[in-house]
């Protein structure tokens, strides 16, 4: 009896052992993940990030999210770019880098399709004009009026050269055939500052930057640019209900370095889609002003190739070009 019961309990203690070690290799499996973003913290693109990197925790060993501010974003793609691809590394932007800023800049630092792995299309969104508590504008035809009685008032912020809600402006100033002023910032909280101390009068910028604002009363949400108008103001007409002919919206996606491996691709693609799946991540994306998606790679690709070419005569019309 004595034999055996020790024999039991050298099996008992293999198998623990066999268990922890198992249970050490699974964990070593997961692999870390660092999730880059362009802007400053606090601004849309920062919340999204932090709220898949809060989601997809459970697909890996650790997430971190690292805010690299600055060139509109490119200084997060540059770096991106150069990571190794091993899916440990990915970016988390709005569109505008990679539909817009092919056609708007003389030499990009990267190329917006070779040199990076869609990952998923997380999410869309829409923009909004915004007028500032020193300015007294209720809507666009009081903006138009104003800018044409005095340039010097229509000085607009957006979260930097290049971006799509610049463009914004620059398409409205030639369809309302007003003088308008373009003041860049590093991402939509420095523009929110600027604009509630008066500095700018303006802003084009994600709706959710300044819906809270505008529901306090201290900025005014005067038009959204997508189609329809935003369910977190539905009270606010869109450009076109007042009279200026322009409609767009964007996304934001996830990319990694070129290079991935599918069984990489794919591990990283089923993480965000199973996140965008959750209800509370949902949830949170919706009260935002976002239309959740969560899509498959192949599918960001092809959104991205549409945008690219539905950008680029608007963008060339305008004759801006950037070095």
């Amino acid at each position: 009896m004595t034999n055996l019961t020790t024999r039991r309990a050298i099996g008992s203690a293999a198998l623990a052992t066999l268990a922890a070690l198992s249970t050490g290799a699974w964990a070593q499996d997961k692999p870390p993940l660092k999730i880059l973003v362009g802007f400053p913290a606090g601004g849309s693109a920062d919340v999204v990030a932090r709220l898949i990197g809060d989601a997809v925790r459970d697909d890996f060993s650790s997430v971190i999210v690292e805010n690299k501010p600055g060139a509109a974003g490119r200084i997060a793609l540059q770096q991106t770019k150069a990571a190794k691809a091993d899916g440990q590394t990915v970016v988390v932007l709005p569109s505008g880098p990679m539909v817009l800023f092919p056609h708007v800049y003389k030499k990009l630092e990267y190329d917006a399709v070779k040199d990076f792995t869609p990952i998923s299309l997380i999410a869309r969104f829409q923009f909004g004009l915004v007028s500032g508590p020193a300015t007294g504008v209720k809507n666009v035809a009081e903006m138009l009026a104003k800018a044409k009685a005095d340039p010097t008032t229509a000085s607009y912020g957006t979260p930097g050269q290049g971006t799509l809600p610049h463009f914004l402006g620059v398409l409205m100033e030639q369809s309302a055939g007003v003088p308008m002023t373009h003041v860049p910032f590093q991402g939509g909280a420095p523009a929110n500052n600027a604009l509630l101390g008066g500095h700018i009068g303006y802003k084009f910028d994600v709706v959710s930057e300044t819906a809270q604002l505008h529901k306090e009363g201290k900025v005014r949400i005067i038009a959204v640019t997508s189609a329809t108008r935003d369910s977190q103001v539905p009270e606010v007409p869109t450009l076109k209900e007042q009279g200026v002919d322009m409609d767009a919206s964007a996304w934001f996606a996830m990319y990694a370095p070129a290079g991935l491996d599918a069984a990489t691709l794919a591990r990283l693609e089923r993480a965000v889609v199973n996140a965008v799946k959750k209800p509370d991540l949902r949830e949170k994306l919706v009260k935002l002003g976002m239309d959740p998606v969560g899509s498959t790679s192949s599918a960001l690709a092809a959104a991205q190739r549409a945008d690219l070419a539905r950008w680029e005569k608007p963008i060339k019309a305008t004759g801006v070009a950037l070095d």
